[in-house]
């Protein structure tokens, strides 16, 4: 797939979108990521510079070449032989079917083949009805999902998406992608293992709401995980890290970050559990052979790459940064071919929404 790169770490909006998209010439579709304070500017300049041309884009900490930073403008630009719808889903946390029928559309007129269409997204709250949802319409066509949960956000702040020039709070932007010239493949990877004799657990008690793990097996849900590590309470949030929670669905372990402990003993997740889900501790493996794995993988299944697209959970980003591996990481995914990553505040694939995950689409 004909694609473009360019990136500017100009703090004025105008400047960096001439910087950014300097040869970009006749795009079928743009995608960009801003510091949070320039989205609103930069999505007004490339619709002025690219009126008929479908744009998405949102803040994220984007990794390109050799840098990971929150103050650069990357724009990516799809060439003629991408066929490409954009949308909005508005109201997530209310009415996440609002806009459903475009998403419809959009897939009727792109017209997806056999692995040759994925969605791209990026939303800013309530992903596990957002992925549900969306399903609706990529499950009956078989339209891989790879996406992520908007990070970069100031405190105060709310998150954000742009879709054609304008800024939408409480949604998720979206570019159904075909790629006339050959297939898109899509990846994850989870570095946390569940080890054959860990202890399995039941959720007996959740707040949906809140993303509350209140009890397992009828006990305080820190309680038990603490007592399963040997570990006191206050170490249970920063040993996410090492030790994150897993929710196990048939032969599939979804990653469950935990970020806080709530009254009454309970642990505060950036994934929903469900009551009776069984749950157990997960634990973090030798990540450089899995990494190396993987792009092991997408080698040998597209031999010839275009383009990578990455999101990066954003604890992943602080384990490999503690660790000193990210330089690494972002070099060995660079060895792939052109690749442009962003750090998620959680990832979707497919039907999930999972935590501590990378998921990258690969373009012939």
């Amino acid at each position: 797939m004909q694609t473009f790169i360019g990136n500017s770490f100009n703090k004025d909006a105008k400047a960096a979108v001439a910087e950014a998209t300097k040869g970009l010439s006749n795009p079928h579709m743009i995608l960009f990521f801003a510091n949070f304070n320039m989205v609103e500017a930069v999505a007004k300049e490339l619709k002025e510079s690219y009126p008929d041309v479908p744009t998405i884009g949102t803040c994220a900490i984007s990794y390109f070449e050799k840098d990971a930073s929150d103050n650069k403008l990357i724009v990516i630009g799809f060439g003629s032989d991408a066929k490409v719808k954009v949308g909005v889903l508005r109201y997530l946390s209310t009415t996440p079917l609002y806009d459903i029928m475009d998403l419809k559309n959009a897939v009727k007129e792109v017209g997806p083949g056999d692995e040759d269409t994925i969605c791209l997204e990026f939303c800013t709250n309530d992903e596990e009805i957002l992925v549900t949802t969306m399903n609706v319409v990529l499950g009956q066509k078989k339209v891989r999902l790879v996406g992520g949960t908007v990070f970069g956000v100031p405190d105060g702040k709310k998150g954000c998406v742009a879709v054609n020039g304008e800024v939408y709070e409480d949604a998720c932007c979206y570019a159904v992608i075909k790629n006339t010239s050959g297939k898109i493949r899509t990846y994850s990877e989870n570095i946390y293992k569940l080890n054959p004799d860990a202890k399995r657990h039941i959720a007996t008690k959740v707040n949906l709401k809140t993303k509350e793990l209140v009890q397992m097996d009828y006990k305080p849900a820190s309680e038990v995980y603490a007592n399963e590590l040997g570990i006191p309470k206050s170490q249970i949030v920063d040993n996410v890290l090492e030790n994150p929670l897993g929710r196990i669905l048939g032969d599939e372990v979804y990653i469950c970050s935990q970020y806080g402990i709530g009254e009454g003993g309970s642990l505060i997740n950036y994934k929903k559990f469900n009551e009776n889900d069984t749950v157990a501790i997960l634990h973090l493996e030798d990540y450089e052979a899995i990494n190396a794995d993987t792009r092991s993988k997408i080698k040998a299944e597209n031999p010839k790459i275009s383009f990578v697209f990455s999101v990066n959970c954003i604890y992943r980003h602080l384990l490999f940064t503690n660790k000193n591996h990210l330089q690494d990481f972002m070099n060995d995914m660079g060895t792939l071919g052109k690749h442009v990553g962003v750090v998620g505040g959680g990832e979707q694939y497919n039907t999930q929404h999972v935590n501590q995950t990378m998921v990258c689409a690969v373009f012939d």
